[in-house]
């Protein structure tokens, strides 16, 4: 199996909800690993860059307002198929329809402000990762954990 990084950004109402903690608790309790972090606002053209694919659709500009609005968390997060894991985590895009359990689900009530993004692929986690890290941003550590975290056929 792969080890895999992915981008994960806390949006505006989890930084505003006070769920910043709570939602990264998820991801290493699972047994992911952090290797990369800022706190910050986003510059209105990062979040066109980051949301290219969605220009023209309706709900576009209301996206680009609201992930601009306030600070929100970005992460790079690895482990053995990070992308997959770390949507299935996320929950369905709705709060209101998301599964009990998922991060989504159990905190949202919205599709709109639904909390967090996660790449959906590894070429969307490749291209993220590059809007958001500088070369030399993301730090490349193995978690004395790990080797508790993971079945050595796992890797």
């Amino acid at each position: 199996m792969a080890m895999e990084t992915t981008l994960i950004i806390l949006k505006p109402d989890a930084v505003q909800r006070g769920l910043m903690g709570t939602v990264l608790a998820r991801f290493e309790a699972k047994g992911l690993t952090v290797v990369g972090g800022k706190f910050q606002m986003v510059p209105k053209a990062l979040a066109e860059k980051h949301y290219a694919e969605h220009a023209g659709k309706p709900f576009y500009d209301g996206l680009i307002q609201f992930v601009t609005s306030s600070p929100v968390l970005v992460l790079a997060i690895r482990g053995v198929n990070a992308i997959a894991v770390c949507r299935t985590l996320i929950g369905a895009t709705n709060g209101q329809k998301a599964d009990p359990g998922t991060i989504r689900g159990d905190f949202g009530m919205s599709g709109g402000y639904n909390l967090i993004h996660g790449s959906d692929s590894p070429e969307s986690a490749e291209r993220e990762l590059a809007l958001w890290f500088n070369d030399g941003e993301l730090v490349d550590y193995e978690p004395t954990r790990q080797a508790w975290v993971y079945d050595p056929s796992d890797l």
